[in-house]
């Protein structure tokens, strides 16, 4: 990581500037509009992520010279590079908005990893385009630094994500409460195709859901091309990437708070990290958007309301999967009704190896466990990600009796249960289940961005003092070994920070 270079004195790089291609502009015109960035006055950057640089194939002393600089606030566009405001609909909050788009950003074109596998790279804050709607299309630094921040934490857990590449200031200010120093988040994503991009399409053309689909499969699930009924795999195919991300939040405790269809990715990352948070206490019911005032997107409405999204996705696919319009109801059906299976399977494995039980995910008993911890997590309001530290730290011998969960009367069944469990799969000598307190340590954080230091580090930012937030960036890209001087960093907010804590779609 790079961090606010004083100099952009560079020698320029022999590599230049990505190369890029414009193959969803190309190919799907219609759901899109070419537009420019905003010149940025005086950009400057912030903070440049190295390791994803090298992995794109980008120079990272390129990317901190004048010209770098000016890509990354959208200053200068490089051969192959077709910049695009990408259109969408979308089911915002239960209600259906024809038209949304992006209103704030340009999709630049596609870059190949280091594995060869094409992404979109994409700039946040860029500037109004067709789809602003009213809105100024600018983003602020804070903003901008907590995508920056929650996306690589993010990436850092195991959870598929859009990537921040750079976060760099515009030299403008922009207008919200106050006065905001202006920034552009460069990001890449497996693609941006979302399941607002298909409901568009199909009020738009069905040809346009055609070439979706088949785009679709060819950037994402190659393996689906000689399906005899592309369209019904593809939804089987999403349906399962997104069991599988829910099933990786729930397990982190993390609320994503604004699952509207269009920020569901058929890809099966996470994206537009806005009024996010992870649970400290953990409690169901959680809900930290501003804007969810009934409680749709809480934490465990999550599966439901992925199901839901999955449903607006089969509406466009139905022509595509059956001509009898019976029929292709029927199949899509199935493929939902199967989702709430797919999400506790995907969910139960997780919860296994949290628990050191990595082969036992099928085992009822094991299941049971899963089930019976989370009940006394919520009963007592558990530290949702401390819990599972706590619970290895008991097994190297610390007093039972202090974690948390004690103060629940079914702690001390519970607990024979599980070691009963560790002990029939093999964890039946001290050293052994040293191992297995190892081997959970490895997979449960320690570390991640805790609500009021993601706070306190962009109040910081504001301020011009961006350390905060290099260190919290430092400690949550490395969540999961423990190191002293970062004890601070593991400890839950202040009850009265916590009470009524609520988190933004930030701008």
């Amino acid at each position: 990581m790079s961090v606010k270079t004083p100099s952009r004195d560079v020698a320029e790089s022999p590599d230049g500037p990505p190369k890029l291609s414009s193959t969803f502009a190309e190919r799907l015109t219609a759901l899109g509009a070419e537009s420019k960035a905003n010149t940025a006055p005086s950009p400057e950057p912030v903070v440049l992520n190295d390791e994803l640089a090298e992995q794109l194939g980008i120079d990272i002393e390129w990317l901190k010279s004048d010209d770098g600089v000016a890509f990354l606030a959208g200053n200068y566009t490089p051969e192959g590079s077709t910049p695009i405001a990408m259109a969408y609909a979308g089911h915002q909050f239960g209600g259906f908005s024809p038209l949304l788009g992006d209103g704030r950003a340009l999709l630049l074109g596609e870059i190949s990893n280091d594995e060869g596998e094409l992404l979109d790279l994409h700039l946040k804050g860029t500037g109004r385009t067709p789809f602003s709607r009213g809105g100024d299309g600018n983003a602020t630094l804070p903003a901008m630094l907590r995508e920056y921040v929650m996306a690589e934490a993010m990436h850092a857990l195991s959870v598929p994500t859009s990537r921040a590449l750079a976060v760099v200031t515009t030299g403008a200010d922009v207008r919200r409460e106050l006065l905001e120093p202006g920034a552009v988040l460069a990001r890449v994503a497996k693609s941006h195709i979302r399941v607002g991009t298909f409901e568009l399409a199909a009020r738009r053309d069905p040809e346009l859901v055609r070439e979706l689909i088949d785009v679709s499969i060819e950037r994402h699930y190659p393996q689906l091309a000689d399906a005899d009924v592309p369209a019904l795999e593809l939804l089987k195919a999403v349906a399962d990437a997104q069991a599988s991300l829910i099933a990786r939040w729930m397990v982190l405790g993390f609320v994503h708070g604004v699952m509207n269809t269009d920020n569901v990715l058929i890809s099966g990352e996470t994206i537009d990290y806005g009024p996010c948070a992870f649970l400290e206490a953990h409690d169901p019911a959680a809900v930290f958007s501003s804007i969810d005032r009934n409680g749709r997107y809480s934490y465990g409405n999550q599966p439901l309301i992925g199901q839901w999204n999955l449903a607006r996705l089969a509406e466009t696919l139905l022509t595509f999967i059956d001509d009898d319009p019976d029929v292709a109801v029927e199949m899509a059906t199935d493929v939902l009704k199967s989702f709430p299976d797919q999400v506790r399977e995907h969910w139960y494995e997780e919860m296994a190896q949290k628990l050191g039980l990595r082969d036992r995910a099928e085992d009822p008993a094991v299941q049971a466990l899963s089930e019976n911890l989370v009940e006394m997590m919520s009963r007592v309001a558990a530290d949702h990600t401390g819990t599972f530290r706590a619970l290895a730290d008991v097994l190297r011998g610390a007093d039972s009796d202090s974690i948390d969960l004690s103060s629940d009367e079914a702690w001390p069944q519970w607990h024979q249960r599980w070691l009963d469990a560790l002990e029939s799969s093999g964890a039946n000598s001290e050293s052994a289940l040293d191992d297995v307190a190892d081997a959970m340590d490895a997979i449960n954080p320690l570390y991640i961005p805790r609500n009021h230091l993601v706070e306190e580090a962009l109040e910081a930012a504001r301020r011009g003092d961006l350390e905060p937030f290099v260190r919290l960036l430092e400690v949550t890209t490395t969540p999961f070994d423990r190191d002293e001087s970062r004890d601070h960093f593991a400890e839950p907010a202040s009850a009265s920070f916590n009470e009524g804590y609520q988190t933004f779609c930030g701008t």
